[in-house]
């Protein structure tokens, strides 16, 4: 990368932290630390979730996955408004009246303390797991423009990061996640104009849209109800809406956010405004991953687009074989590439052309999955994808310099944010939870901000380890959200049978909670059927059991108390 990038990030990166830390305040006290003094406006808010959302694992994974896949992933969030309108009317309110520090914290209150403990592990363990793939995500970044193993980026980036957080407290975080959102979609406006700009000056940008259309990439609905597909419309709109539900009402790292507000009003503003704008935002990350297809119908792609594995390749005993399958792959660019030009000169709908230029794109398709093979055969790396490069090698290889220097800015930054604003939700459940519920009741508010930062650090190196291990999982994208998969359907069934089950037992909500955990695991190995299903198989069986075992509990308990006494 030019020398001018490198300062580019290096000065953003620098003057993020700084502001961030010259903007927090109280952050030795413990409301102030972990809630920022709840004084946040709705708008700040608001744009700290949807940073949090659009971080580099966005920026990486789900550009990879418009390229390879087109844009049927934005089924994944046809729910995402219905769940924030349903949130902003209940749990919302609910948590701002309770005064708590954790949403697991109003489960004592509602059933015992082995339920918020087991509830708020589970939390624990989900998201420090989903953290590892997220510092993955830069970690590859680096990885290609340094050259260095994904180990030691990994702690170069997470190292500093777990530092700042630990000293800069939920107010800090927020409002670098605000400036975040304005780099990120700067950068990916940036990128969709530039990839407009590079095509040949004969395919407008209908003709392009129509290539992309052609080969599968534009659709965004499939109506197919097959629970083994992991997006179509139903599982975008049943199962997702549970996975939503979950994620931004029972996640402390979502509820964390809204507790900073001032008001109830200003909390629903700001789930509010992902409701309205994250579809849109999405669409346009997916964007940029299909022009980034068709930009590559008329310029030359890497068969691997990871660099490392290309290169081995090329300078190892299999040299030959690689290089006769890129002499077939150039072959098959060069026909898709005349097809392409054929397509975009010709009328929509002209007979011939577009069943040409999806037998040739067919026909490049068949190379490329050749040479996965390969490199799986040959590495014995039986987990390789190189989707995660697709973006990052872009950036590196066709923006001019400064612009490459912002791009890879933004998912520095973005990465930064993301993971300082769930290490700071990590260590809120660990102190509030665990240390001060169970170890130390009566520490004052000194002594428990110290043991936070000493947590946070914890969680930094925890979430280290899994990202060394998440970058080769496949698209980063699905891997963190099959992480998440596994725990949210049955902590949102223990919310439900709380909020919503005057009868639910304290047994009732733990067994049915195990029962969920051990239903989603069974599903998970024994089934084909697709994860975001596993959130709804969750929510239904610890409902379900809960509600036996508690009309079956000779310790009913009286309805549950009112959230603000």
């Amino acid at each position: 990368m030019h020398p001018v990038d490198w300062t580019i990030v290096a000065l953003y990166l620098i003057w993020i932290v700084w502001d961030g830390l010259r903007l927090t305040k109280k952050s030795d006290e413990l409301e102030g630390y972990f809630l920022a003094s709840r004084s946040l406006p709705w708008w700040a808010v608001g744009l700290s979730v949807m940073a949090t959302q659009l971080s580099a694992i966005t920026m990486i994974g789900t550009t990879g996955q418009g390229f390879v896949d087109g844009m049927r992933f934005l089924q994944y969030y046809y729910a995402l408004p219905v769940a924030m309108i349903v949130l902003s009317v209940t749990l919302v309110p609910f948590f701002h009246k309770a005064r708590v520090y954790t949403a697991y914290e109003y489960l004592e209150r509602r059933f015992d303390a082995k339920t918020r403990a087991f509830t708020s592990l589970l939390f624990l363990l989900s998201r420090s797991m989903s953290l590892g793939v997220v510092i993955s995500a830069p970690a590859i970044v680096l990885s290609v423009v340094l050259g260095i193993s994904v180990t030691n980026t990994v702690l170069l980036f997470a190292v500093p990061t777990a530092v700042y957080t630990m000293f800069g407290g939920v107010q800090a975080v927020t409002w670098t996640d605000v400036k975040q959102m304005y780099l990120i979609v700067g950068g990916l406006v940036a990128a969709v104009v530039v990839l407009l700009l590079k095509l040949p000056s004969e395919v407008s940008v209908s003709s392009a849209l129509h290539l992309a259309g052609a080969a599968g990439r534009l659709q965004t609905f499939d109506f197919t109800f097959d629970l083994t597909n992991q997006y179509t419309f139903w599982s975008g709109t049943i199962a997702a809406f549970f996975l939503f539900c979950s994620y931004f009402g029972t996640d402390q790292s979502q509820v964390q956010r809204y507790l900073t507000a001032k008001s109830i009003s200003e909390a629903r503003g700001s789930l509010l405004m992902s409701a309205y704008w994250k579809i849109p935002l999405q669409a346009l990350v997916l964007l940029v991953g299909v022009l980034m297809f068709v930009f590559y119908l008329f310029n030359t792609p890497p068969m691997l687009f990871n660099p490392v594995h290309d290169t081995a390749l090329r300078q190892g005993a299999e040299a030959p074989a690689y290089a006769a399958l890129e002499q077939e792959y150039g072959a098959a660019l060069s026909a898709r590439r005349d097809a392409a030009l054929a397509m975009a000169r010709s009328p929509e709908g002209a007979a011939g052309v577009d069943d040409a230029f999806r037998a040739s794109n067919a026909g490049v398709k068949s190379v490329r999955d050749r040479a996965v093979a390969f490199v799986k055969r040959v590495s014995g790396d039986g987990a390789f994808n190189d989707v995660n490069y697709v973006f990052p090698n872009f950036i590196l290889t066709q923006l001019p310099i400064g612009l490459a220097g912002l791009l890879i800015a933004a998912i520095f930054a973005a990465a930064m944010s993301t993971i300082a604003g769930e290490l700071a939700a990590l260590s809120t459940a660990t102190i509030i939870d665990f240390y001060r519920r169970f170890v130390r009741p009566n520490a004052d508010d000194a002594h428990l901000v110290r043991a936070s930062r000493l947590s946070t650090g914890f969680w930094g190196l925890f979430a280290s380890v899994v990202a060394v291990y998440a970058a080769e999982l496949g698209s980063l994208i699905e891997v963190v959200n099959r992480f998440g998969s596994f725990f949210y359907g049955s902590i949102l069934g223990v919310f439900i049978l709380a909020i919503g089950v005057p009868i639910a037992t304290s047994n009732g909500a733990f067994i049915g909670l195990l029962a969920g955990m051990a239903s989603v695991a069974w599903v998970a190995s024994a089934t084909k059927i697709a994860f975001l299903w596993h959130n709804v198989v969750g929510a239904v069986v610890v409902v379900a059991v809960g509600v036996v075992v508690s009309l079956l509990d000779p310790a009913r308990r009286a309805p549950a108390p009112e959230a603000n006494r």
